[in-house]
């Protein structure tokens, strides 16, 4: 088998990464490699194509509000944002346990900016993300109990590893939006982790959902499993615009 055939077969068997490393080597030479150092140079170079793959597959289904990364992140003191803490959410060991994490802070401080990158940091490690904006999540899950296909698309929700429910408590809840937030912390709860942002502290989430029962079993299942920030410091918006 000559050198087209064995390319031609690589690519049909979706082997791009070694067809890849063998075009390399072809190129350079591989003379001074061993039997066993070509064969795992080979597999190292599929190994990665595929691993980046899927990153790619991941970062496109998550559908952030920013391609951020943790290295982008302003960890300056004024703006209260632990970076060993941060650093530590890196490992992504909460996600594997199921917790969640709560990020609060005024309009433009960089909340929804932080979880991105942590979400994108998700990706780099292999677990699916979805980014989802708050009301305009409740709106369509609204329009998909009208139209039937509600349980699907909440229970796509319960599956995915991490979920990132962002400024929530930016529009007032109706009976719905708080059933339908209920049922997605309930179905994720110590299982799947959930980033909330919000631009209120935690202790006016009551007043948010302005239902004592409701409220109690919501609370419940954000509080007594989650890593907190509380962001703080001017706007980013506004301090860019200054410069």
């Amino acid at each position: 088998m000559n050198t087209e055939q064995t390319l031609t077969k690589l690519s049909e068997l979706k082997l791009s990464g070694i067809r890849r490393a063998y075009l390399s080597c072809l190129e350079t030479g591989s003379e001074k490699l061993t039997n066993d150092e070509f064969l795992a140079l080979l597999i190292d170079a599929e190994q990665e194509e595929r691993k980046d793959n899927r990153y790619k597959r991941l970062l496109f289904a998550a559908k952030f509000r920013y391609k951020a990364l943790i290295a982008d992140v302003d960890f300056s003191t004024v703006r209260n944002i632990d970076k060993n803490n941060v650093l530590r959410l890196q490992s992504c060991s909460w996600i594997k346990k199921g917790q969640d994490l709560v990020i609060t802070g005024a309009t433009g401080t960089g909340k929804s900016f932080l979880a991105s990158a942590i979400g994108v940091n998700a990706c780099i490690y292999g677990y699916g993300v979805r980014y989802f904006n708050c009301g305009k999540l409740f709106s369509l899950l609204k329009i998909a109990k009208a139209d039937g296909s509600y349980i699907r698309e909440i229970n796509k929700i319960a599956k995915t590893p991490l979920i990132i429910l962002d400024d929530f408590g930016l529009k007032q809840l109706d009976k719905q939006d708080k059933e339908i937030l209920f049922e997605i912390l309930d179905d994720r709860h110590a299982m799947r982790s959930t980033i909330i942002t919000s631009q209120y502290p935690v202790k006016l989430w009551y007043e948010l959902v302005n239902d004592n029962t409701m409220a109690d079993a919501i609370m419940d299942r954000i509080t007594n499993n989650s890593h907190r920030i509380e962001i703080k410091g001017e706007s980013m918006r506004k301090l860019k615009k200054q410069l």
